[in-house]
């Protein structure tokens, strides 16, 4: 789960959430600036105007960066009714005086303790209805005491808020990537699945926890999918696709408490990252040699891309490479591989494995099948990485000998945990791109 962003948009639906009522998308700011002059008074203090304005801004995240409704199916990001979120009235008169401090603090938002999800301000006016939270008409007499918008919201949220600050703006991208996660997949959105549902599990025992959250989507994190598809009846197929994705998110939302008062929260280590979030020129290590893996298959079968060397480099050749991609994809041409140049570098590969030409079909059984091999993987293809393992440890004892019977054991795994460690690759036990190539290279240089 990434740090928060505040999105360029946010969608309302004009009423209840289960209602008829038209959606409508606006700028970000300008939402808040309308809900600002719905729910306040322009004419009170600034110190209380600022206050108010950072709750509704940290409210209105915490229902964005949570999927709050998508998550749920419906298709925008929050209601305009006060029953369920903020009052908001389309195209109603913006004060002037709230408009210049939504334009100078909606990318500020409040947090709590050591959590980094904008915290759920939840607030009332604090006359007709009172709560826990914030008192729209409480700020007022606190800032006519002399206390500053950080104190106000001290006194109805605690000591230990925060106050980011001029938090990064991006574009509204839904947290699932879009394809089907399943066994051999490998990715941060694995390791997003992976930690929720081992949060999950802790109130829902039944399902197995995945002892590793580490991005590889082995027969553990299957099995521990499987079952909680079981529980919120979804088809047990043991795969994220977008139904099991935004069902998962829910349930932990529920279980983290993210959108109430008191929430348990997420961490800052619960947020880092395994896996880059994008990779670009001057970076360098093993996520450039995949990259790098699969962009010269890919030259192989379109003219329009250059060959490029597997050195883990990404330098001017590998730039060129990404751009040529993306451009005969239609995609951004930014030479930066984020996740939607990654997933269709991916899908490119994949069609192309399904699809072979009857030219390479003679030696595919050398080919990356396109997927991670891991614990739990059964078939041809690990009969074949089984072979190729053996060729290399007749001619080098360091390499243990396998069972040659299509199935990724404990025995299987050592093996390759071993050529891992010789060739000075991640010790990771699971077969990718850059794994393979070694091996088949070994491979290749035994038998000759």
């Amino acid at each position: 789960m990434p740090n928060p962003t505040v999105p360029e948009t946010i969608t309302v639906h004009l009423g209840a959430p289960d209602s008829a009522a038209q959606n409508i998308t606006l700028p970000f700011a300008d939402y808040i600036k309308n809900v600002a002059s719905s729910e306040i008074y322009p004419t009170w203090p600034e110190s209380a105007l600022r206050a108010n304005i950072y709750a509704i801004i940290s409210f209105a995240l915490n229902r964005y960066y949570t999927e709050f409704y998508r998550s749920r199916g419906y298709d925008f990001d929050i209601t305009s009714s006060t029953q369920y979120d903020q009052k908001f009235i389309n195209n109603r008169e913006i004060f002037e005086n709230i408009s210049l401090i939504v334009d100078d603090i909606f990318n500020d938002y409040v947090t709590k303790g050591n959590q980094i999800q904008p915290y759920f301000t939840t607030y009332c006016n604090g006359t007709t209805v009172t709560c826990d939270g914030l008192s729209q008409w409480g700020t007022v007499s606190l800032a006519e005491q002399g206390l500053v918008p950080y104190e106000i919201l001290q006194y109805y949220y605690g000591d230990d808020i925060n106050i980011v600050q001029n938090a990064p703006i991006s574009a509204n991208v839904p947290s699932y990537p879009g394809i089907i996660l399943r066994l051999g997949s490998s990715s941060e959105d694995v390791r997003t699945i992976q930690r929720q549902l081992n949060r999950i599990a802790a109130n829902y025992p039944s399902i197995p926890k995945i002892p590793q959250i580490n991005g590889i989507f082995d027969e553990t994190t299957r099995r521990a999918v499987e079952q909680f598809q079981r529980i919120f009846n979804l088809t047990p197929d043991g795969q994220v696709g977008k139904a099991t994705w935004y069902k998962i998110k829910q349930i932990y939302n529920g279980v983290k408490k993210l959108s109430e008062l008191y929430s348990e929260g997420i961490t800052i280590s619960e947020a880092q990252r395994q896996f880059r979030e994008v990779l670009q020129q001057g970076n360098t290590g093993i996520d450039v040699s995949t990259l790098q893996y699969y962009l010269d298959f890919l030259a192989s079968f379109y003219d329009t891309l250059p060959d490029i060397a597997i050195d883990g480099i990404f330098g001017s050749d590998t730039l060129n490479a990404v751009l040529a991609f993306q451009r005969q994809f239609g995609l951004p041409q930014d030479g930066i591989v984020g996740r939607q140049t990654w997933y269709a570098i991916q899908d490119a590969y994949d069609a192309i494995i399904r699809a072979l030409p009857d030219e390479y079909k003679s030696y595919s059984s050398l080919l990356y099948p396109g997927y991670l091999i891991t614990t739990g993987a059964v078939g041809k293809v690990v009969e074949q990485l089984q072979t190729f393992i053996n060729t290399i440890a007749r001619n080098d004892p360091a390499v243990p000998l396998v069972t040659v019977d299509g199935v990724y054991g404990p025995g299987t795994e050592n093996a390759v945990r071993v050529i891992q460690r010789i060739n000075g690759l991640p010790e990771n036990g699971a077969v990718g791109p850059v794994t393979w190539n070694t091996i088949i290279n070994m491979y290749n240089e035994y038998r000759e």
